[in-house]
């Protein structure tokens, strides 16, 4: 997977093998002078175009996006073509942010990425320097990384500025404008037709063809933009529970024994909306199918409390049977129900005439998830435990059900990615992390900024600690080991300095050492040179800016050094000659 990424960059990589094969050729004994300094300064050529395309840190900005993306180092050499669906995803996402394209066209780029991920997505794309064009119905993503909405409607485009939230409030002014304007016309128009009625064959007939021509020219104002109707999600008539709906003590989940998150202690209470939040594998999913009794708990307790009766809204829709048409799958909670009872009830969810004899094999995902919350709702259960309930519904739907749960009297346990629908439903947030948990009673844009501020203070102080750190030779990464090593020290003397006829023998003016001693010197710069290029490539010194620049430096020194290294050598090998 790895080597996958790593192609991209197939034109640095090119590079990098003929300075290998470069420094081989060099480092091979009896070199004529004419020809070593053609390898020289071909060698000198490519190096400064790695450099300057970033051929030290592209390993590094690789592994960097790769586990920005979700993936861990343990993936890296995973076979690209054994990856699954949702990683293949990620890996042409990274593929394509490591390009760095003077426009990026983004289709829907958070489906597969988890909060953690979402939110380096979030950082990748304020930083970059170029153009992007994102599709998605991440509104909260949307608000994040947008200064610019295209709304398409019925033909239509029209452009705002600012993200989904300003868009949105933008928007809907414009249409109550239109609808006033539209409204005052119309009243215009029934008055003058009016006029032209009662006086077109009267003594004012000619003022009524007037008044008839005129309107015949007028521009119509169209009326304002209602969107289409996404269902009525109502949920208000269900049977009151007892105040404490669900109590945990020291309550651990996971399978076969081993624990894979808590211990969780909370009351959720009657009315409460929880939100469940947290990176993949946190064991979100794993704590409500405890919660369910799917799963046993691994340690401690959980109770639900008096007059509790809960329906479970489950992510994948395998509480559908796709055999079923959508008339039998909601019959199946009620069989005594009437034939209009149910038509009635399926009309809110946009299921009407023949189409709720449809199979639910031939349904799409969306109408799949409307179907999934039409049977949670009539259910009547007063508690929700609802598992990614948004995945499948596009944003007038999210937006309906939004208002749904808003207003529902009981109580809700969500685990969701979108952030936007937590905000607008969640009163209290349950954060999951790997080995803890985070008890937060607000929003999650208030979390959302806490958690930025702590991660802002944690980068300061690592910064902090690492400059007061003496300076010291980074372990050898991949990014090192893929980095090309200087050249050996050449066997035979470099070719003459421009200007000197190869035949010419110069004397070294002052002391002159030993040639023994300048190749021991060569060698040692050389090492040197090779230890600060390795370094260079290391992920750690690659994303610092102030780390790199001290390297550069260091990096520029020692050529400059070698360089009179070399020039001394020759003056001295030609002396002796």
């Amino acid at each position: 997977m790895l080597e996958a990424a790593l192609s991209v960059f197939s034109t640095l990589q090119a590079m990098e093998r003929e300075m290998r094969q470069l420094e081989h050729t060099m480092a091979e004994p009896e070199q004529d002078a004419d020809h070593l300094a053609d390898l020289l300064e071909r060698y000198s050529e490519l190096q400064h175009r790695f450099e300057e395309q970033g051929g030290f840190t592209y390993p590094a900005r690789t592994e960097e996006v790769l586990l920005g993306l979700g993936f861990t180092k343990e993936d890296f050499s995973t076979p690209a073509v054994r990856l699954s669906g949702g990683q293949q995803g990620r890996l042409h996402l990274g593929m394509l942010l490591l390009r760095q394209p003077d426009i990026l066209l983004l289709d829907e780029p958070t489906n597969h990425l988890d909060l953690r991920a979402i939110e380096w997505l979030e950082n990748f794309l304020t930083g970059y320097a170029a153009a992007y064009l994102v599709i998605s119905h991440d509104r909260f993503f949307l608000d994040q990384v947008t200064t610019r909405t295209i709304e398409l409607d019925r033909g239509k485009t029209t452009s705002y500025t600012g993200g989904f939230t300003e868009y949105v409030a933008k928007r809907d002014a414009l249409r109550e404008i239109q609808q006033r304007h539209y409204e005052k016309q119309q009243e215009e128009i029934a008055r003058q037709e009016e006029f032209i009625r009662r006086n077109i064959a009267g003594q004012k007939t000619k003022q009524a063809k007037s008044r008839r021509n005129l309107l015949a020219r007028m521009e119509r104002i169209e009326a304002a933009t209602v969107d289409a109707p996404q269902g009525n999600f109502s949920m208000k008539h269900v049977p009151r529970s007892g105040e404490w709906v669900l109590t945990l003590e020291d309550l651990r989940v996971g399978y076969g024994g081993k624990a894979v998150a808590g211990p969780f202690n909370l009351v959720v209470r009657r009315g409460e909306k929880l939100g469940i939040v947290g990176p993949n594998g946190a064991g979100k999913t794993t704590l409500l199918k405890t919660l369910l009794g799917i799963l046993p708990p691994v340690t401690g307790t959980l109770r639900w409390g008096t007059g509790v009766k809960t329906a479970y809204y489950d992510q994948r829709l395998e509480s559908l049977t796709l055999a079923n048409s959508i008339f039998a799958e909601l019959q199946s909670l009620n069989p005594s129900a009437t034939e209009l009872e149910l038509r009635s009830f399926l009309a809110q969810f946009l299921f009407t005439g023949d189409d709720i004899f449809k199979p639910i094999r031939a349904l799409s995902g969306g109408e799949r998830g409307r179907l999934a919350l039409a049977k949670l709702i009539y259910s009547r259960s007063n508690v929700l435990i609802l598992d990614e309930p948004t995945n499948h519904l596009d944003i007038p739907s999210c937006e309906a059900l939004e208002m749904a749960l808003v207003q529902y009297p009981g109580t809700c346990l969500i685990v969701s990615h979108d952030r936007y629908f937590l905000d607008n439903v969640a009163t209290r947030l349950l954060w999951l992390e790997p080995g803890s948990s985070r008890d937060f009673d607000g929003s999650y844009s208030e979390l959302w900024e806490i958690r930025q501020a702590e991660q802002r203070e944690a980068a300061r102080r690592a910064k902090a600690a690492e400059t007061a750190r003496p300076t010291a030779q980074p372990a050898e990464t991949h990014a090192q080991a893929h980095a090309p090593s200087p050249a050996a020290p050449p066997a035979a003397p470099p070719a003459a300095p421009t200007g000197t006829s190869p035949g010419a023998k110069k004397k070294p003016r002052g002391k002159v050492r030993p040639v023994e001693a300048i190749e021991s010197d060569i060698a040692r710069a050389e090492a040197d040179l090779a230890t600060v290029s390795a370094a260079m490539a290391t992920p750690e010194v690659a994303t610092d800016p102030v780390r790199y620049s001290e390297f550069h430096q260091q990096y520029e020194k020692l050529t400059q050094q070698l360089e009179a290294l070399y020039a001394e050598w020759e003056l001295v090998a030609e002396a002796g000659a």
